[in-house]
């Protein structure tokens, strides 16, 4: 569930508004342990995610740093190459 979550800090182009709120809707279920949740909790559930998502928001907003931008492109293609050499380890010593 939460491998989702995805560092939004430091990256040019900034964290979009749609990309803090899925991280902050897969953090609040990680929490609940709901995917979806019933609808007795439904409206705690969602007033969590917009409480969530406004303070990820804020943190991201305000947080500084000296480092250079981190490009999106390059990290998403370490991430695909960290991916593939995982796997491929993974079904190396899977039986036929």
């Amino acid at each position: 569930m939460c491998r989702n979550i995805r560092t939004l800090f430091n990256f040019e182009p900034p964290a979009t508004d749609e990309e803090v709120q899925a991280a902050a809707l897969q953090f609040v279920r990680k929490l609940s342990g709901y995917n979806a949740p019933s609808q007795a909790n439904a409206k705690a559930f969602e007033r969590a995610v917009k409480e969530v998502t406004a303070s990820a928001r804020t943190l991201v907003d305000e947080l500084v740093t000296n480092a250079p931008s981190r490009d999106r492109e390059v990290v998403a293609a370490q991430a695909r190459a960290r991916a593939v050499k995982r796997f491929a380890k993974a079904t190396r010593g899977a039986p036929s």
